[in-house]
């Protein structure tokens, strides 16, 4: 197999540089945009998706905790009423026969 010429070593490594520069260049051009994106964000006072999941995460946690603490709360008032109210006993009622005033005499 015969040896490649030279142009074609020197063409295939322009190609390699131009192709590192282009990659380069497509990095930075991405990061700029992403510098302007998050710029016009904070102009526009836009919040981000993760900040936004991370609120709502939290205000889901304190609903439940408002309800749990509304159940107790709850719960804590019936007994206190049933305290203050006790069930009225019912009467006993007397052993057949067993009428009268109850005394000895």
């Amino acid at each position: 197999m015969a040896d490649r010429p030279k142009f074609l070593d020197d063409l295939a490594g322009m190609a390699g540089g131009a192709l590192s520069a282009l990659t380069g260049m497509r990095e930075e051009v991405e990061a700029m945009v992403r510098a302007r994106i998050d710029e016009a964000m904070r102009r526009l006072d836009v919040v981000r998706r993760e900040e936004l999941d991370a609120v709502a995460e939290m205000a889901a946690n304190a609903r439940a905790g408002q309800e749990a603490a509304e159940a107790k709360l709850a719960d804590i008032a019936a007994r206190l009423a049933a305290l203050e109210h006790p069930p009225v006993p019912a009467p006993v009622s007397s052993p057949a026969g067993f009428e009268g005033g109850g005394g000895l005499g």
